[in-house]
């Protein structure tokens, strides 16, 4: 992997961090947002321009890729880079999970 990629993914903002998760299936941005909302019981709702500017730049940058065109809308799927960047930003959050419980539990 790219250090450079590592160094601008890693850590990610939370709006990245659930768009990549939410295409490890495919899915169009639309439906991003929705699940996204869902998943965070509204806490966080992804604006249409902060959702198609990062759609673009994961793919450009190849994180996420074209996967087919259906009713009009790009469904696109995470790549294997993607998948590398995703598990390195959730070891990072379990990683912050489990030491603020070992911090906690210390207090």
């Amino acid at each position: 992997m790219d250090a450079k990629l590592k160094r601008i993914y890693v850590p990610m903002t939370e709006s990245g961090f659930y768009i990549l998760f939410c295409l490890r299936q495919p899915q169009h941005g639309y439906g991003i947002s929705q699940k996204v909302r869902e998943m965070t019981g509204g806490a966080l709702v992804i604006s249409a321009g902060t959702m198609y500017g990062t759609l673009s730049k994961m793919e450009k940058d190849g994180l996420i890729a074209f996967y087919k065109e259906e009713e009009k809308r790009k469904l696109y799927r995470i790549t294997a880079l993607g998948e590398e960047i995703l598990q390195l930003e959730l070891k990072r959050i379990e990683r912050l999970y489990k030491n603020s419980k070992g911090e906690m539990i210390h207090a």
